[in-house]
This record gives C-alpha cells, sequence and structure tokens, in this order.
C-alpha cells in the first residue's frame, strides 16, 4: 500500500514556510486556528468564480493581523479605488476580532502557482470542455512559463463515464523524494453533474536553497 504525503508539509522548515504564523497558548489555540480557517474559507467563496487565490498568509502579533493575499489579478482583489480591499479588511476584522492590515501581492506567473493551475481545470471541467485537452494546455502553458517539470492526475467520471477512472499527464521531472525539490502542490475538486472529480497539481520550479 503506498505511504502518501503531501509535498509542502515534507518540506516544512526545509525552504517552504507556514501559512499561519502565530504562537498561542493551549486556551486560544483553538480559537485562532478556527478563525484562520473561517478568514481563508471566506476570502476564497468571495472570488470562487475567478479563481484569482493563490495563496492567503495569516501573520499575528499581539495586536494586530496581518492577512497577505497572493493573486493572479490583484486589481480584481483590490476593487475599484480601494473598495475591495475595505470590504475585506471589515470583514476579517469582525472574524479575528482584532485589527487587521491587508497586504495584496500580485503573482507575475499564476501558470508556476499549483493552486491556479488545478482550479483553472477545475473551472473547465465544470464547463464540459474535454478533460484531455484541459489537462495538456495546462501542463504545456506550465512549462512554457518556466518549470521543470508538471504532473497533473484527474480522477472520476471523466467526461461522464459511467464508470470512474484515473488519467495522468506528466510532463518533465517531478521529483517528490527529492527535500531540495522546490515542488507546488494542490488537490482541486471539479463540480459536474456526472459527480466530483479531483484534480491533482505537481509543479516542480528547481532546486531550492535550504533555510
Amino acid at each position: 500500500m503506498g505511504q502518501k504525503v503531501n509535498p509542502l508539509s515534507m518540506r516544512l522548515q526545509v525552504h517552504k514556510g507556514w501559512v499561519s504564523r502565530w504562537f498561542s497558548g493551549k486556551r486560544g489555540y483553538a480559537d485562532w486556528l478556527a478563525a484562520d480557517i473561517k478568514v481563508r474559507d471566506w476570502i476564497e467563496r468571495r472570488f470562487a468564480t475567478r479563481a484569482t487565490i493563490g495563496r492567503i498568509d495569516i501573520e499575528r502579533s499581539a495586536n494586530l493581523a496581518t492577512i497577505t493575499i497572493y493573486t493572479a489579478k490583484a486589481g480584481v482583489v483590490i476593487g475599484r479605488g480601494g473598495q475591495g480591499a475595505q470590504e475585506i479588511k471589515a470583514q476579517v476584522e469582525k472574524i479575528i476580532g482584532m485589527p487587521v492590515r491587508v497586504n495584496i501581492e500580485e503573482i507575475k506567473r499564476p501558470e508556476l502557482s499549483a493552486k491556479l493551475v488545478a482550479e483553472n481545470i477545475a473551472r473547465q471541467l465544470e464547463r464540459r470542455i474535454n478533460f484531455r485537452r484541459a489537462v495538456k494546455m495546462a501542463a504545456q502553458n506550465t512549462l512554457n512559463a518556466g518549470a521543470k517539470g508538471v504532473r497533473i492526475q484527474v480522477a472520476g467520471r471523466l467526461n461522464g463515464a459511467e464508470m470512474s477512472r484515473r488519467e495522468k499527464e506528466i510532463r518533465g521531472s517531478v521529483p517528490l523524494h527529492t527535500l531540495r525539490a522546490d515542488v507546488d502542490y494542490h488537490l482541486a475538486r471539479a463540480r459536474t453533474p456526472a459527480g466530483i472529480i479531483g484534480v491533482k497539481v505537481w509543479i516542480f520550479k528547481g532546486e531550492a536553497a535550504q533555510v
């Protein structure tokens, strides 16, 4: 039986960092963790149809929480005249219960973000685009953007088939066991009339310097 581990968690402290950075005692830990999950869920739902959010980092100090949103379309998140950023700040302050600073960082190459690639494929599958075409185009675009390798796996009732199956597309090399390899990973779900199709994406960007 295969022993599988998330490529991101396996590389923590090697060259990957935590998306939540704070320290709490036993009493406040559960409340802060639940608030982090609520914040991420709310932001993801707000921009769910556009597949623009690559990562959300949350950092807390004694009296301030800093939310950094990495997005492929900064203008969509900021909104006209900064209205979108103000709405995010107000809602997050309600959830967290402390002053919040919102930073919005633009992702220069969305083709190198496993989350954005996986969600883009999932949205195409929901629009009933042929899965082979969607996967092959995504893999080629990722390689063209400068990745050393990409692996995409889709599983479920592909193209509305009677039986579920699993299909893979591998381009270049993706060394999952090499800790110094900078591998980005994400799992997305496409909700189709035939059922849920899982989309997994691994992107190898080259070897990273250890921290």
